[in-house]
C-alpha cells in the first residue's frame, strides 16, 4: 500500500526535478557580444528611510559608492571612452574619465563616489562608455554603496544596463 503512495509522489518529483534542471539548462544562454555600449548605472549618495521627522522629511543616510568596471574578457582589452557622473535633475556633476582609459583582459578600473559628497542625491547616476576594437563579452559594472557604522552597516550593489544613448 505504501508504494501506491510513494511512487506517485515520487514520480511528481522526478518530473519536477526534471522541469527545474531543464529551465537552468535553458537559462544558460551564452552572452550578446558588442563592440561598444553606454551603460546606466543608478547611484545613491543617500538613501531616505524611516518615518518623517517634525519638518515632514524623511531621515536620510549618506553613502559611499565604489564603482567597479570589469572587464570580462579573458584574452581582449577594453576602452572606457567616458564615466560621467549626473545628479538626481539630471545635471552633469563631474567626468571621472576625462581621457579613454584602456582596462586589460579580466582587468577593473574602479571610480570612487565619498560619503561626504552629497551632490548627486538620491537619484544620482553614471553614464559610462565603453568600446573595444572586435565584438566582446561586455564589462560588468557595479556600484557598491557603503555606510559602515561602529553600530550597524548598510552595503548594497547596483548594476549598470545598456541604454540607447539617444
Amino acid at each position: 500500500m505504501q508504494h501506491e503512495i510513494v511512487r506517485p509522489i515520487l514520480k511528481a518529483v522526478l518530473v519536477l526535478l526534471g522541469a527545474v534542471m531543464f529551465g537552468l539548462a535553458a537559462a544558460q544562454v551564452s552572452p550578446t557580444l558588442a563592440q561598444g555600449q553606454v551603460l546606466y548605472l543608478p547611484v545613491y549618495s543617500h538613501i531616505y528611510h524611516g518615518d518623517l521627522d517634525k519638518q515632514g522629511k524623511p531621515f536620510q543616510t549618506l553613502l559611499s559608492a565604489h564603482v567597479s568596471i570589469r572587464n570580462t574578457n579573458p584574452q581582449a582589452p577594453l576602452k572606457i571612452m567616458y564615466a560621467r557622473y549626473y545628479d538626481t535633475d539630471g545635471k552633469l556633476l563631474k567626468e571621472f574619465v576625462p581621457a579613454p582609459v584602456s582596462i586589460p583582459p579580466l582587468g577593473t578600473h574602479e571610480l570612487f563616489v565619498p560619503r561626504s559628497d552629497v551632490t548627486g542625491g538620491s537619484g544620482a547616476n553614471f553614464l559610462i562608455s565603453w568600446s573595444a576594437a572586435a565584438a566582446v563579452n561586455p564589462p560588468l559594472v557595479e556600484a557598491l554603496h557603503a555606510d559602515i557604522q561602529p553600530a550597524r552597516t548598510l552595503i548594497f550593489v547596483t548594476t549598470a544596463r545598456p541604454i540607447h544613448p539617444y
